[in-house]
């Protein structure tokens, strides 16, 4: 497994009541144990999770399900991390 940087950048139209969804999602994927760490920045303009995945196309599809992504309320951006 590789592992992948999401990056997730708030929207300006971004909801808070949709943080909740997220962190569910990142349980679910987390019991999974596909995700090593996750947190928010601190100044309030998203946040980041590390993701185990075999493929950068697998991370993208795993990526393109959290539900702030699929509501719109932040951008997420992907890359292959060579973490050492």
């Amino acid at each position: 497994m590789n592992l992948y940087l999401i990056l997730v950048m708030r929207n300006p139209t971004f909801n808070p009541v949709l943080i909740g969804a997220h962190l569910r999602f990142l349980d679910e994927l987390r019991a999974q144990e596909r995700v090593e760490l996750s947190g928010a920045f601190s100044d309030q303009s998203g946040g980041a999770w590390l993701l185990r995945a075999a493929s950068l196309a697998e991370a993208t599809v795993i990526a393109e399900r959290d539900p702030l992504h699929l509501q719109g309320a932040s951008t997420i951006t992907i890359h292959e991390w060579n973490a050492k």
